[in-house]
């Protein structure tokens, strides 16, 4: 069995942590779709979650509500933002029990932003 981890990736258009997809998180876009696409994309993020094998992660605040944690000389050092460009920011991830990397790019494929102008990497977890 593989375990795969998706997280959705932003492109360099839009809010930079999300592409081109529609979120709520940016009215302007969103408000584009209409009543029954919203729906549709609410509906497809639950399909998702409710797939066998799936454990869903938890939406992320955007890049700019970071906090970055280094420790240099044992002592702990904290900056305000990402450690990463906004552009490759993790904006949510999920875990899916997938048998081959063949399921785990179908249960990508199905994942709104990736059809929807975002990017969606698919990555086996290390296992110890």
């Amino acid at each position: 069995m593989y375990r795969r981890a998706s997280r959705h990736l932003g492109e360099d258009s839009g809010p930079p942590h999300q592409g081109d997809a529609p979120t709520p998180r940016s009215p302007d876009e969103w408000g584009r779709l209409s009543g029954d696409e919203q729906q549709a994309v609410y509906g497809a993020y639950k399909a998702i979650n409710e797939t066998p094998g799936v454990s869903p992660g938890l939406e992320l605040q955007p890049p700019e509500a970071a906090t970055t944690v280094r420790v240099q000389d044992g002592e702990t050092l904290t900056t305000d933002g990402p450690v990463v460009k906004t552009m490759d920011a993790l904006g949510g991830y999920l875990l899916f029990e997938a048998e081959d990397l063949d399921a785990a790019i179908e249960l990508a494929s199905r994942i709104p932003a990736a059809r929807m102008g975002g990017a969606v990497e698919v990555r086996p977890v290390v296992e110890w």
